[in-house]
């Protein structure tokens, strides 16, 4: 998932080629409107505006052909999307910030994950309308459980309806509020270190690392912990002055930072995947 509302701004512009370290980046040019300039109305940004920085749902990927892209979705994805996934992967189409969703084969690879790791207490920071949420749910056994902590409400009430129809809402527990002071308050309770089996962090990117520390205390030894866009965009190969968006020039420190620390954490065995804006696998060893 992206940034926030206020945090990102609209996007549109031409093709530019640069050349860095004898490596060639074709870089969609990106004006880029503050959000105070919109006052919070994003209806008038098209889904097509950000395809250049994290695209919509249906191409939020790092390949470099769409054609092959849209075959995954195509032959592997949609197949084995469920009615109640299409149909809130349907709505949050229909939203302004639909980009900020994670991509369905991700969805798809974290259910697999999910079942193979016989998860049943898990956690997801950054919700948004809850696509990622309820698959989640659905690949839960039935006594499972989500805690699932964003800041904005009203973008998971989009999705809750779905959730409800889907059968699975007895499993999430939906928090609203900044996450930072939501996972301080779990540490006080004794009972919720080294309780989760798995936890899926989508949200901002400069709070990463603090989610990191407090992370590891709750999820159990041999749990993992999931976290997305740490390929940010592709921009973190490319030259400092390459013409991203601004909320990609942004958070790109932040995300660097993170994959120097995680590489380096002696806690954790780590996987980084190339799956959507890239998802960093760490499973807890110490």
């Amino acid at each position: 998932m992206a940034p926030s509302v206020d945090e990102m701004g609209s996007a549109g512009g031409a093709t530019s080629n640069l050349k860095t370290d004898e490596q060639s980046y074709q870089l969609s040019t990106l004006t880029v409107t503050s959000p105070s300039n919109h006052n919070g109305d994003t209806s008038q940004y098209k889904d097509k505006d950000f395809k250049a920085s994290h695209g919509t749902p249906g191409h939020k990927t790092l390949l470099q052909s769409d054609a092959l892209y849209q075959y995954i979705l195509k032959t592997s994805v949609y197949p084995r999307e469920s009615t109640y996934l299409k149909e809130l992967r349907k709505i949050t189409e229909g939203v302004s910030l639909s980009y900020m969703a994670t991509p369905p084969d991700e969805v798809q690879f974290l259910m697999l994950l999910i079942q193979l790791l016989n998860a049943k207490n898990t956690m997801e920071l950054g919700v948004y309308t809850g696509y990622s949420l309820l698959g989640t749910a659905l690949a839960l056994p039935d006594d499972g459980k989500i805690v699932a902590i964003d800041l904005d409400r009203n973008n998971y009430e989009l999705g809750a309806p779905v959730i409800e129809k889907a059968g699975v809402a007895h499993k999430v527990d939906f928090r609203e509020g900044l996450i930072l002071p939501q996972l301080d308050k779990m540490l006080l309770n004794q009972e919720n270190l080294g309780l989760f089996d798995f936890i899926f962090v989508d949200a901002d990117k400069d709070n990463y690392l603090k989610y990191h520390e407090r992370c590891l205390k709750l999820v159990k030894v041999e749990g993992v912990i999931a976290y997305d866009n740490t390929l940010w965009n592709g921009s973190l190969v490319a030259p400092e002055d390459a013409p991203y968006a601004t909320y990609i020039h942004q958070y790109r420190p932040f995300v660097l930072e993170l994959n120097k620390f995680l590489a380096a954490d002696k806690r954790i065995a780590i996987s980084q995947l190339s799956v959507g804006d890239g998802i960093t696998l760490c499973r807890r060893i110490l």
